[in-house]
């Protein structure tokens, strides 16, 4: 079998790769599907028959639930076997992500633990911090969490004012300040915690246990949504921290923490998949249950609207993740086999697919906000009652957006992200966009070819033409003022999230096709629509960037060629929904 091929991060943009070379969910081993099923069966068991009473805040009882998840594994699925885990590839972290993403307050408070709570201390601890730690973490007899937020210190982590300083005797830290919104909170036993050495300019990172004196709990905040998650601030008074605590080297916290952030958003766009697939099926069992004008609901068309919508994004959203999850495992071989050991390796090859972190975040988070929407609307005035599981969904959808970095700091990070890659020689990303800006009058929409797949890739390879034209054209224009241009930001990274989740698509039915998969046209459909809307959000944030940068005579060519790049076949939309909405009608649970 030929090695797949790898693209570096954001190189997508300038490149592409056969259906072959992606990762699809089709293709999960049996051993994932059985620790899916395994991850499925317990939240049936412990998680779903208690969500009222978890959703009062009861902190004993969702560490007791954290507790017997650990007796079974499933806090040790990305753990190495040494210190009590499965050691699972991250494409199986991620499954299991998805499935545990259905469990509400439970999804937060676990993913927290095994991610954050756990990963850094894995990742950059020493062989001494990953026994005494790690290996108690993934059984569950420790429960983790992760303390970088401050009153004063959001998007903006390096401002914290928490500050550790070292001993007269050399044998401690003492650590000082405050943090806020910390997950886990009131239950965890362990503590990641960032503060600024003496005087120093970044931070660094300490393990912490919660029952050290000095160490505050405050009671849990009064939320939105994920009420059954702790959250609350900690208060560190003279801490003694001893200096073997120190995680990774002094002044090492800022990239830890950044790295982590990766990670972190990366596993949250696989875990609103397990929400939304949930939502749907809640949605359309609703639909098939509920008569009005002497009909059931499903059976109207502005219904099956929303259902087909709903499975549309949920779907592509999906065929993304798994995408980027296979490229993440590949990577983390490579590093391997080039000396690197496991924990650097794997952190590393999730930092540097930096700027698919952030789309399938940004993507992820507001794919669910617009499902969890729409279930409720279905369930009309059911859906606004707390006797409804879509009313907790909907409230705890929300976080989403400003959990692992808010939604703004990331669509920023996207379009940043990828011209400093490029401009560090990973991939050539000027040089064509320069070319393609210089020839505006000569620009060619390429759409002629007969073959379904390739006429989709070749409007998305038009999609990407829009984005080089935004991105060098505003460059171009702002110089180093570009920075400051949030708004030009956002359209373009816009635009750039739209093309990765409609090629991964795309990729993912092609691919489908070769298997042999039967009803292949329902899933066409879905690309079908998904690229026909694609292509009219494109259009709108391309002319709002072109209109905010450029001047005549170049603004009438730049518009008559995103005009003309934005062009697409004509799609039934109508009618390509209906059948998507009648296949999961007659299933009457997400099964796509």
């Amino acid at each position: 079998m030929s090695e797949r091929k790898l693209l570096k991060s954001g190189e997508f943009l300038v490149n592409e790769i056969d259906a072959n070379d992606i990762f699809i969910p089709e293709e999960f081993n049996e051993e994932q599907r059985m620790i899916a099923q395994t991850c499925r069966d317990f939240m049936d068991a412990e998680v779903f028959p208690k969500l009222d009473d978890i959703d009062k805040g009861d902190r004993e009882l969702m560490k007791s639930i954290l507790q017997k998840s650990g007796e079974l594994g499933m806090l040790g699925i990305a753990v190495p076997e040494q210190y009590n885990g499965f050691g699972q590839d991250f494409v199986t972290q991620m499954l299991v992500a998805e499935t545990t993403g259905a469990g509400y307050s439970f999804s937060v408070a676990y993913m927290c633990h095994c991610g954050i709570g756990t990963m850094p201390i894995l990742y950059y601890g020493n062989e001494e911090q990953r026994q005494k730690y790690v290996a108690r973490l993934a059984t569950g007899e420790l429960i983790g969490a992760y303390c970088l937020t401050e009153p004063g210190a959001g998007s903006d982590a390096n401002s914290g004012k928490t500050t550790a300083k070292l001993s007269e005797d050399g044998k401690y830290y003492i650590l000082n300040g405050q943090k806020m919104w910390i997950t886990n909170a009131g239950f965890a036993d362990t503590q990641v915690v960032f503060a600024k050495v003496e005087n120093d300019r970044v931070l660094s990172a300490f393990i912490v246990e919660s029952s050290w004196p000095g160490v505050v709990i405050g009671p849990d905040e009064h939320k939105m949504g994920i009420k059954g998650s702790s959250t609350a601030q900690i208060y560190y008074n003279d801490v003694k921290v001893p200096v073997e605590n120190m995680l990774g080297r002094r002044g090492e916290g800022f990239r830890i923490a950044l790295s982590i952030l990766h990670m972190g958003r990366m596993k949250l766009g696989a875990n609103v998949i397990g929400a939304a697939k949930e939502t749907i099926t809640q949605s359309v069992q609703y639909a098939n249950e509920r008569k009005q004008f002497n009909t059931k609901i499903a059976n109207f068309g502005a219904i099956k609207h929303k259902l087909a919508e709903m499975v549309i994004r949920t779907y592509a959203h999906e065929s993304a993740i798994y995408r980027v999850s296979k490229d993440i495992d590949d990577l983390i071989e490579k590093y391997k086999s080039e000396g690197c050991e496991y924990g650097r390796a794997a952190i590393d090859a999730i930092s540097h697919y930096a700027v698919e972190d952030a789309i399938l975040k940004v993507n992820g988070s507001e794919m669910l906000d617009f499902v969890v929407d729409e279930g409720v609307q279905i369930h009309g005035g059911m859906g606004y009652s707390a006797e409804m599981n879509v009313e907790r969904g909907y409230r705890d959808s929300r976080i989403n957006r400003i959990f692992e970095g808010t939604n703004e700091i990331n669509r920023l990070l996207v379009i940043d992200t990828a011209i400093k890659r490029s401009l560090k020689g990973e991939y050539d990303l000027m040089g064509p966009a320069e070319q393609l800006y210089n020839n505006l009058d000569g620009i060619v929409a390429e759409n002629g070819s007969n073959d379904y797949y390739e006429q989709k890739m070749q409007t998305i390879r038009n999609f990407k033409k829009i984005a080089m034209l935004g991105i060098y054209g505003a460059s171009k224009a702002f110089g180093k003022a570009f920075a400051a241009e949030q708004e030009v930001q956002n359209n373009i990274s816009n635009i750039i999230m739209d093309l990765y989740v409609a090629e991964s698509l795309a990729l993912r039915v092609k691919k489908l096709e070769n298997m042999g998969k039967q009803n292949i046209d329902i899933y066409k459909d879905i690309v079908d629509v998904f690229v026909y809307d694609a292509a009219g959000r494109i259009r709108k944030n391309a002319m709002d960037a072109v209109n905010s940068f450029a001047a005549e005579p170049e603004l009438s060519k730049l518009g008559n060629a995103v005009d003309r790049l934005c062009k697409v076949a004509p799609v039934n939309v109508k009618e390509a929904r209906r059948r998507i909405a009648d296949k999961l009608i007659e299933d009457n649970q997400y099964k796509f």
